[in-house]
């Protein structure tokens, strides 16, 4: 399983991309950078985008990315998440005013419709574009669920936007083949207020959820630090002495 970078901030700048990431080139967690960091090809190569939740920052991208694939494509881009987050994207996302309703425009080149929207039941796993997907969910300001990704006895765990829970960690904790997390932590710990009301980490909260997976084998790799607080929240990980944690750049490729 080749899992490749595109986005894994939380904010954007000149330098910084919001949450989104690739697997093998044909699965994206969350659309955060899909269309600012992919060529049109790999765009239309792309079959399923799992979202996470339905905040701005994991899905601006589906924008952009119906529009070039409905030109372009010759299969539709499966859109999945849980029950309230394709209730989010219909109502308020493909919904013909913020954006029009992709899950009814055709392929220009045919072959569907360009999205096709598929609901993730909780915990209950579902074969999308070859892998095995499971929704777990967590705790966030709505509702929000880490995503576990298996393959050929390979698994990758992708915990979405969460503050402390517990039912992720305890799904983790029985899975033999998992070979990485990408774990999140936004605000250092001076605004662990902050942090706790916006549904987030700081280091501190997160060094209790790493006693939740005694996992040392597995990395966990660290998204959606707020640019402004880039260098805090590095030097506060780095004084937890954790050598599982390692920190995202853009464009980081990974083979698990």
């Amino acid at each position: 399983m080749d899992l490749r970078i595109l986005g894994c901030h939380g904010g954007e700048t000149a330098k910084h991309r919001t949450t989104s990431f690739l697997v093998d080139g044909r699965l994206a967690l969350d659309a955060g950078a899909t269309t600012a960091m992919l060529t049109l090809e790999e765009q239309v190569a792309l079959d399923a985008v799992v979202v996470s939740h339905a905040h701005m920052d994991h899905v601006r991208d589906l924008a952009s990315l119906a529009d070039n694939r409905c030109q372009s494509a010759k299969h539709p881009l499966v859109v999945a998440g849980t029950r309230a987050t394709i209730k989010a994207l219909k109502e308020h996302f493909f919904n013909n005013v913020l954006w029009p309703d992709f899950t009814v425009i055709p392929l220009v080149g045919g072959g569907g419709t360009t999205v096709e929207l598929r609901v993730l039941e909780p915990e209950v796993p579902q074969e999308i574009a070859g892998y095995a997907l499971r929704a777990v969910l967590v705790s966030h300001t709505i509702e929000s669920a880490g995503i576990v990704v298996e393959r050929e006895g390979t698994a990758l765990a992708f915990s979405g936007d969460t503050g402390p829970t517990d039912r992720f960690w305890e799904v983790l904790s029985e899975l033999p083949g998992l070979k990485a997390v990408l774990q999140e932590v936004s605000f250092p710990n001076e605004l662990e207020w902050l942090a706790k009301i916006s549904g987030h980490h700081t280091p501190s909260t997160l060094e209790r959820e790493l006693l939740k997976l005694d996992r040392k084998d597995v990395p966990w790799l660290m998204f959606h630090i707020k640019p402004a607080f880039q260098s805090a929240v590095e030097r506060e990980l780095a004084k937890l002495h954790q050598d599982r944690l390692e920190m995202l750049s853009l464009g980081d490729e990974f083979v698990l």
